[in-house]
């Protein structure tokens, strides 16, 4: 018999595991409040540690050293000619494509990947080099996970 499982199950899952980690390694007690913890330690919440993933293989598409297929799927809004003229083109934005599926299709790489880079702001979507990248999306994605957190 199998169950499905929710999207929000599945990550209140890792998220657990995740803290459970963490309360290992600080050796804190399972009642303990982990969340200074995780931030102390710079771990991402589940959802952003996903963001992150995900955004880094667009940024891999986008550049040319992710496969191929993932690479077809994206297209920046200033490469359609029916938008060459537009605001938008001059942005680093991917073009989102809609989807007839609302349970699959807004979550596939297609809809999902583009739709979170035209999220980030542009000095991380510009950024020179795949470490640069990666290091100015933690530092964002870590303040929506911990927006009391100074660093």
């Amino acid at each position: 018999m199998s169950v499905r499982l929710s999207v929000y199950t599945l990550l209140n899952r890792l998220q657990s595991v995740l803290n459970a980690a963490a309360r290992s390694i600080a050796g804190l007690r399972r009642s303990d409040h982990v969340t200074d913890t995780l931030a102390s330690f710079h771990w991402l919440r589940a959802p952003e540690r996903i963001n992150f993933k995900l955004a880094v293989l667009v940024y891999r598409a986008l550049y040319g050293t992710a496969p191929r297929y993932l690479s077809d799927f994206l297209r920046r809004v200033a490469d359609l000619p029916s938008r060459c003229r537009l605001r938008s083109a001059t942005s680093s934005q991917l073009d989102v494509r809609p989807s007839r599926l609302v349970t699959v299709g807004d979550r596939s790489f297609v809809s999902v990947g583009p739709n979170l880079w035209n999220s980030l702001p542009d000095d991380i979507t510009s950024a020179s080099s795949l470490s640069v990248f990666r290091k100015k999306l933690k530092t964002h994605l870590f303040h929506q996970s911990y927006p009391d957190v100074i660093l």
